[in-house]
């Protein structure tokens, strides 16, 4: 008998709701993690004091609510498992040094009444983008959950109609463009036009333009949500889930080799020898550019395919903070009341400076001005921490590699220092309040996932060609590796990308229709 019907490799949140609705389906699941916690990009840990507890990667979950996983409560993961969000009015604030800011409220008439100070015109504009937003939004939604359409087929569908060939031209342009196009005031321009960083991309990429519309959809819709007690409250519900139907998740076993037989998937060998046998299918968080080295069975040109992908430019750098007192900052609400906001953007003077910052990653350099963003999720979920206290998570853009010659390890602790400084000139009483932090630089983000592949948080770039059915590649758009039976791959690096997607569904779906189970049937009682 084998050890498990489905082993799991990797216990980012993709596997793991991958794992949960295949467990749901009576397969025996295990979920092998190298790390000695769980929940790859979605945890939470103490990393500075007891009692502080910091996201150590994603913050606020976007995209899952749309997911039917949350949507229709497939894995019962709130109405069993305890899963809670809040969902704060004003997901996302621009802050300039200035003392000006410019919110961006779930109700789109606060947010065109927050932009009508800059520009009646853009507040105007904006509305007409948000009414756009919410009608691409349902056919944006029905391909972020399922495997995704062939792109000629896609293309195709688009082509038939005015609404269609105006969605897909905007998938193509950059964000600058379609700034330029609809905004006149520099900061309203700049506001939207950061969106597209948080996806570690400049906004003069092309086909970065449709993200302003998707990004503006969904925080309309299904704002942002922060899980109570931390991020890595999705994960703990989604292990609860697994193992309530008979599955087990393993910690500190690091899987070195996929092992086949006679072209099909038929078990896993760990980091100490350790064999473990899957008697219908190994699904893997398997980085494009270590799956070659991991699957001694894949044919020579898929790997060759999946080495090439490419990796962003621009990779993360975090700062995660013990406070002892929440953080003050010196802009006020146009009420002259404190800033509330799930992510504050520290903006630059100009969007040039903001463009230029992008330009200079490009050429592994660092940034001439920062593109710090900041999160103080205490304000609205004052579990995590002791009360009267607070923490930040503050993230920036760096290269992979330094041009200095210094490593990372050598010199993280000082670019730190200066992401607190900058963070001072927006808030009064940073650093004094600091009491503590913890950074992780791109290569610490890579050591504590493989996903996460030169610190891309993305998996990989998330260019046009790197997209929907090409993602990572055309060979392995549909999650199965071809070559391999019984092999399928999950985490950012597939479709849809990077974030809390939940996008394991659709990797359960595969894996599902290859064994014959009904995925429609496939809900928690």
């Amino acid at each position: 008998m084998a050890d498990a019907d489905i082993i799991i490799i990797g216990s980012g949140h993709n596997g793991l709701v991958a794992g949960a609705y295949l467990a749901i389906a009576g397969k025996r699941v295990l979920v092998l993690e190298r790390n000695e916690w769980h929940g790859g990009g979605v945890v939470s840990r103490e990393l500075t004091r007891p009692g502080f507890m910091h996201d150590q990667h994603s913050m606020s979950h976007i995209f899952i609510q749309g997911n039917p996983l949350l949507a229709n409560d497939d894995l019962g993961l709130k109405s069993k498992y305890g899963l809670k969000y809040v969902f704060p009015d004003v997901p996302m604030m621009s802050v300039w040094e200035d003392g000006t800011t410019l919110p961006l409220h779930r109700d789109p008439a606060k947010s065109a009444e927050a932009i009508s100070r800059f520009s009646q015109k853009d507040a105007e504009t904006f509305l007409k983008m948000s009414q756009q937003a919410a009608q691409w939004l349902p056919m944006i939604q029905a391909g972020l959950y399922s495997p995704p359409m062939p792109q000629g087929a896609q293309a195709a569908m688009m082509d038939q109609s005015v609404e269609g060939r105006e969605m897909w031209r905007t998938t193509q342009v950059s964000t600058f463009d379609l700034m330029e196009e609809l905004f006149e005031h520099e900061k309203v321009r700049a506001h939207f036009g950061r969106v597209a960083g948080e996806n570690l991309v400049s906004p003069d990429e092309k086909a970065t333009g449709i993200g302003a519309y998707v990004f503006l959809g969904f925080l309309e819709k299904y704002g942002f949500g922060v899980p109570v007690g931390g991020s890595g409250s999705l994960t703990n519900a989604l292990i609860a889930c697994i193992e309530d139907h008979g599955g087990s998740v393993r910690a500190s076993a690091s899987v070195r080799e996929v092992a086949t037989e006679g072209g099909r998937a038929t078990g896993v060998v760990l980091d100490d020898g350790e064999r473990l046998s899957a008697g219908d299918g190994i699904i893997g968080a398997l980085h494009p550019h270590i799956l070659p080295d991991m699957v001694d069975a894949l044919p020579a040109d898929v790997g060759h395919r999946a080495k090439r992908t490419h990796i962003t430019d621009a990779a993360c750098f975090t700062v995660h903070a013990a406070l002892d007192a929440p953080l003050e900052f010196r802009a006020k609400r146009h009420d002259g009341e404190p800033l509330s906001a799930v992510m504050y953007e520290l903006m630059p003077a100009s969007y040039e400076d903001m463009r230029r910052a992008f330009d200079e990653l490009r050429y592994g350099n660092m940034s001439p001005t920062p593109l710090v963003g900041v999160g103080q999720l205490p304000q609205h979920d004052p579990t995590r921490c002791p009360e009267g206290k607070s923490i930040f998570h503050a993230w920036d853009y760096v290269p992979y590699t330094r041009q200095d010659g210094r490593s990372w390890d050598e010199a993280k602790g000082e670019f730190a220092e200066k992401m607190i400084a900058q963070m001072g000139k927006y808030i009064a009483n940073v650093p004094d309040v600091v009491l503590d932090y913890h950074c992780d630089s791109p290569v610490d983000m890579e050591r504590t996932s493989p996903s996460f592949y030169r610190g891309d948080l993305h998996g990989i770039a998330t260019t046009t060609y790197q997209s929907g059915s090409h993602r990572p590649t055309p060979d392995l758009g549909q999650y199965r590796v071809p070559g391999v039976d019984r092999l399928y791959l999950v985490g950012p690096f597939q479709h849809p990308g990077g974030g809390v997607f939940g996008a394991g569904r659709a990797t359960a779906m595969v894996v599902a229709e290859d064994l014959g189970i009904d995925f429609d049937e496939v809900r928690v009682s």
